[in-house]
C-alpha cells in the first residue's frame, strides 16, 4: 500500500459533492478504506431512540467518512494542491505541487 498523501491534522478542501468548496481539518484517516473524516463537512443526521445512556433521544449529527479523492490539500492562500513525495536530507517528506513548500513539520 502506498503512503497516505492526506493525513490526520491536514487542512483540506472538498472538491466535489454537496459540501464542495468547504475547508476543514482531517480528524480521522482510514487509509485501508481510502476514506477521511473532515471536521464540519459531510455531516449526517441520525435519529436516535431514547436509551438509558441517552434518555432524551433525538437527532444526532455526525461527520460521515468521505473518499480521499474528494478532498485536496490546501495551500497557505486557500487553493487546492496535489501532494508529492520527495527525499530531503535522507527523509521522505510531503511537498505541495503548486508551491513546492514542505507539508510535514
Amino acid at each position: 500500500m502506498a503512503a497516505a498523501k492526506i493525513r490526520k491534522g491536514d487542512q483540506v478542501i472538498v472538491l466535489s459533492g454537496k459540501d464542495k468548496g468547504k475547508t476543514g481539518t482531517v480528524t480521522q484517516s482510514m487509509p485501508k478504506d481510502s476514506k477521511v473524516i473532515v471536521g464540519g463537512v459531510n455531516v449526517a443526521t441520525r435519529h436516535r431512540k431514547p436509551t438509558q445512556a441517552n434518555p432524551q433521544g433525538g437527532l444526532e449529527k455526525i461527520e460521515a467518512p468521505m473518499h480521499v479523492s474528494k478532498v485536496a490539500h490546501v495551500t497557505a492562500d486557500g487553493k487546492p494542491t496535489r501532494v508529492r513525495f520527495e527525499t530531503q536530507d535522507g527523509k521522505k517528506v510531503r511537498v505541495a505541487v503548486k508551491t513546492g513548500e514542505k507539508i510535514d513539520g
